[in-house]
């Protein structure tokens, strides 16, 4: 697993502990904006995440497949991802 996986996969770990400590919040009936904080923070580490992933696909696998001259179907699908992230 190469340092942008390994990056991810440290951010997913402790996005999924803040989804634990959301749910643990709300089973305690705990305040609403500090539940909607806590969602926030966990959005911004799977945004993170992501980012690192599609970081390590264009400079592994989008670069691997330009190089092997299959480089098409490889931006059809990064163009693909923006757009169901944008919409």
């Amino acid at each position: 697993m190469n340092d942008e996986r390994q990056k991810a996969l440290r951010t997913l770990q402790t996005a999924q502990g803040q989804i634990k400590a959301v749910i643990t919040m709300l089973e305690e009936d705990r305040y609403c904006v500090d539940i909607a904080n806590q969602i926030s923070a966990t959005q911004a580490l799977l945004k993170r995440a992501n980012k690192l992933i599609l970081n390590q696909h264009m400079n592994h696998c989008v670069k691997q497949a330009i190089e092997d001259g299959n480089s098409q179907d490889k931006i059809d699908e990064v163009l693909n991802l923006i757009d169901r992230m944008v919409q």
